[in-house]
């Protein structure tokens, strides 16, 4: 954590989730029962059912508060994090969504568990943030961090798109296919793990490269050093026929000739879980291993 005092406590709720403003509430009271200030989103405040505090834009909330509580799925954690990780804003997150892996703490426990975190009694990591750009005749047309994943794919049209890979300066393959996912060990376990890839600890300084539906079926997932980057360049592309894709919310279009760059990001994203929590025991329970059917 940034520093050792919380003070101001930053609450975010799943977009026009059912019934977040009634929890941010109740989250609000709890917090303000135990002497700390609160500040909600503007987003957010939208959705409340009485004031709780003062609201503010996303993008100066970061500087103001200690500590920030998401409610809702990991897409909304995922949203949150991105913003705050340059401010080393520490990110809690609280369930309302489906499988939440990154959202490890349920709704009927959110008091106790919180107050918990806030006594101290907490586990501190922090994951890997990806840093994407998107090149286009030698100037930098957009670029982006991603928690989870960078996805080069198809457009709407169904038909494959064609991409040369390099990690760094070195020449990896030329592929067909329906696109390309560079994933963070915490996207792992999203899309990429959906693809086929393989499932990465969070604590690996790693990335994971997964070809989406290849036409060639020996090209196969990589794992690379977190250090390296990654360089995508789609080629032969119609109009619309592909685009990239931040963490699945963020979207831009791409044309023939882009280049992709992936690397790590500056800042990382620190999470604050309950101390009984093992990434091992949130695998068995989203992903239902061991289950007797």
């Amino acid at each position: 954590m940034k520093n050792s005092a919380i003070n101001t406590v930053g609450l975010f709720g799943k977009f026009r989730g059912d019934g977040v403003g009634t929890h941010l509430v109740r989250l609000a009271r709890f917090l303000k029962d135990r002497g700390l200030k609160v500040v909600v989103d503007d987003s957010s405040a939208r959705d409340l059912p009485e004031p709780i505090g003062a609201s503010m834009p996303l993008a100066r909330i970061g500087a103001e508060i200690d500590l920030a509580i998401a409610i809702g799925g990991d897409g909304t954690l995922l949203h949150i994090a991105r913003a705050l990780a340059e401010h080393a804003v520490p990110v809690i997150g609280v369930n309302q969504g489906r499988l939440g892996f990154l959202t490890d703490i349920p709704l009927v426990d959110m008091e106790r568990e919180v107050g918990r975190i806030l006594d101290g009694k907490f586990q501190s990591e922090h994951r890997l943030l990806l840093h994407a750009e998107v090149h286009r005749n030698g100037q930098v047309l957009h670029a982006d961090r991603a928690l989870n994943d960078v996805i080069i794919a198809k457009g709407e049209v169904a038909r494959l798109i064609e991409y040369e890979t390099y990690i760094g300066e070195q020449f990896v393959n030329s592929a067909r296919g329906d696109g390309i996912i560079i994933a963070s060990p915490t996207g792992s376990t999203a899309y990429a793990m959906s693809a086929g890839g393989p499932i990465l600890h969070p604590s690996l300084p790693a990335l994971v490269l997964v070809p989406i539906c290849p036409h060639t079926l020996s090209n196969r997932p990589i794992v690379v050093s977190a250090d390296s980057v990654v360089h995508i360049v789609v080629v032969g592309l119609l109009p619309g026929q592909a685009h990239v894709t931040l963490d699945g919310q963020i979207n831009y279009n791409l044309l023939d000739g882009d280049r992709i760059y992936v690397r790590r990001a500056q800042h990382s994203v620190e999470l604050l879980h309950p101390l009984q929590r093992s990434h091992y025991d949130v695998l068995r329970e989203k992903l239902g291993w061991g289950t007797k059917y």
